[in-house]
């Protein structure tokens, strides 16, 4: 059993609370301090992103973090680092963009990332049809391969993710990019009852939840509520790190409140 299934299987709360941030955003420094707030607000795992130029599952928050942490010299090997300093900690995802890997190599790039201690990988522009290879490698180093299922996805598609995926499938809330959003999609209890039908692996919500009633709302249907654009941008408007570190171990305290049983 991976380090993923174990923490789904064993928890003790609605859905588990996965925050994201990118890798050395706002600097590496900072990151380590944000990363502290996600331990002290109650975060069941991390989930980091490794910076990108072209990330095209993102919205502009998320894009603009990804630039700054670019302007700031950050590689995959210091967000490889960052991860490793955590891991022993929550367990750690990472977000990545294909080409990343492929830059890296990919039994060099899940070698490294199994060496930080890293439980899974994300890769959002890596489609199921061409993730064989991709997900072996993984599977063959402890790492889980983590798919993403969207609201369009057919049936058959789901069916193909699910029979790749492991440790959780991360469920798109809606058909665009992520980005904290004022309301769920009234779809998403049918569409996660789509994908619930065809597996039995964890299903964790991202892209747009930015709020405790979204938490809540989600935490009805999936086994993890993921947030990432509403704490950027929460660490974007503090404009310091020690209030930054405030707002969002209080934000993630609220949302775990809403998550306990």
């Amino acid at each position: 059993m991976s380090r993923l299934e174990e923490l789904f299987r064993s928890r003790k709360k609605k859905a588990l609370l996965m925050p994201y941030i990118t890798g050395g955003y706002p600097t590496i420094h900072e990151c380590r301090h944000v990363l502290d707030a996600f331990v002290a607000g109650g975060a069941d795992m991390i989930e980091l992103g490794v910076p990108f130029s072209d990330p095209l599952a993102d919205g502009p928050v998320v894009q603009a973090s990804a630039q700054r942490a670019l302007d700031e010299g950050v590689t995959p090997d210091d967000v490889l680092a960052l991860a490793g300093e955590f891991s022993g900690r929550l367990p750690v995802v990472l977000l990545v963009y294909f080409n990343c890997v492929y830059a890296y190599g990919q039994e060099r790039f899940v070698d490294a990332a199994a060496q930080a201690g890293v439980s899974g990988l994300i890769v959002p522009d890596l489609p199921v049809d061409e993730a064989g290879e991709f997900a072996g490698i993984c599977r063959a180093r402890g790492v889980d391969p983590i798919l993403l299922v969207a609201p369009t996805s057919t049936d058959e598609r789901i069916s193909m993710i699910a029979a790749q995926a492991s440790g959780f499938i991360y469920c798109v809330s809606v058909a665009g990019v992520t980005g904290a959003r004022t309301s769920l999609s009234e779809q998403l209890p049918d569409f996660l009852a789509r994908v619930r039908a065809k597996t039995d692996v964890p299903l964790a919500v991202g892209f747009g939840v930015s709020t405790p009633d979204h938490a809540a709302a989600v935490a009805e249907y999936a086994d993890g509520v993921i947030i990432g654009s509403r704490l950027i941008s929460m660490v974007a408007e503090a404009g310091d790190i020690d209030i930054a570190v405030r707002a969002v171990t209080s934000f993630l305290s609220l949302i775990n409140e809403v998550l306990e049983p």
